[in-house]
This record gives C-alpha cells, sequence and structure tokens, in this order.
C-alpha cells in the first residue's frame, strides 16, 4: 500500500515538472514566444542564446545597444523559459508592456541574480508577487484566440437496463451412497 502511494506520488511529481518545466522544446519557439518582449527577432535570439549559453547578450534599440551579462551559468530551455516569462511579468505588473533595452536589462537581472544566488524558480515567482504555474499557463496560451464557453448538448436519456434475470436454482444433489464397511 505505501509503496502504491510512494509510486503514485512520483508520477504526479513527474508530471508536474513536465508540466511546468517542459514547455519549450527549442531555442526558435522561445524566440517565438519572447520576440514582443525583446522588442525585436534579434533581440529575442540574442536574449534566448544568451541565456542558454551563459554569455553576454546584446539588446538594440536604433542606435542604443544595451549588454547583459548573466549572473546565472548555462541554462536549460525550461529555465531560460521561466526566467523569461518572469521577466515579462514583472514589467506588466509595473505596468510596461513594450520595454527598453534598459527596462529589459534591470527586470532580467533582478530574476537572474536571485536565480543565482540558489533560488528556485517558485520563490523567485513568489518575491515578485507571481504564482509560476498562472504565468507559465497564460503564457501557454495564445493571446489572440479567446477561446468561448460551448455549451454541452444535454445528454440523451439512457435506455432502462433489463431488470436482472434471477438465478436458476441449483438441482439438488443426489445423496450419496452409502459405503460398505470393511
Amino acid at each position: 500500500m505505501l509503496k502504491q502511494r510512494t509510486i503514485i506520488i512520483g508520477a504526479l511529481a513527474t508530471l508536474a515538472l513536465i508540466a511546468l518545466t517542459g514547455t519549450a522544446e527549442n531555442s526558435q519557439q522561445l524566440v517565438e514566444r519572447y520576440t514582443d518582449l525583446a522588442g525585436s527577432t534579434d533581440n529575442s535570439k540574442s536574449l534566448v542564446n544568451g541565456l542558454r549559453d551563459g554569455t553576454t547578450i546584446t539588446l538594440k534599440s536604433g542606435s542604443n545597444v544595451t549588454t547583459i551579462d548573466p549572473p546565472t551559468q548555462k541554462m536549460g530551455f525550461g529555465n531560460v523559459d521561466n526566467a523569461l516569462a518572469l521577466t515579462q511579468a514583472s514589467l506588466e505588473k509595473q505596468g510596461i508592456t513594450h520595454a527598453t533595452p534598459e527596462q529589459l536589462k534591470t527586470a532580467l537581472t533582478a530574476v537572474l541574480d536571485q536565480r543565482a544566488a540558489g533560488q528556485g524558480w517558485g520563490e523567485i515567482a513568489h518575491s515578485l508577487g507571481f504564482n509560476l504555474g498562472e504565468i507559465k499557463s497564460a503564457a501557454n496560451r495564445p493571446e489572440h484566440v479567446q477561446q468561448a464557453r460551448v455549451e454541452r448538448p444535454e445528454r440523451a436519456e439512457r435506455a432502462d437496463k433489463p431488470d436482472r434475470v434471477e438465478r436458476m436454482e441449483r438441482p439438488m444433489r443426489p445423496e450419496r451412497p452409502e459405503r460398505p464397511q470393511k
């Protein structure tokens, strides 16, 4: 019984981890997802590749160039996705929808500094006043498509089940003949 519970809990934890970290499969998906945040495709590529490889990020806006040296080491796609999702949510909370490279640098550095200090993504989200799961599920939904709630048609009534047939009575066993005595 205890072994079954352990297996079930482990499976649920694995599914939750996959749901949270396994949303972005490659850098192209991340570049597309965060192009609006970065201001251009080139800036988005620089963000994703710089975080992924742990190298300097270069953001350009007109003639202005901003560089970011990530305080973290190389990051996986899920971690890059988490960092950028939290950065975007932090900027939106401040009312910034089209961030300048400097604003983006400030918000991203705040997130990455906490990560470099050893905090988990949930702790970082909580410190910024967010729930990571809500941010990730909102980021995975297309913003331009609003799904209308579809009313379900009423279920057709089920036909009544036929009455259960009673069991037939077993025929009585014949009596055992008596055994002769030896």
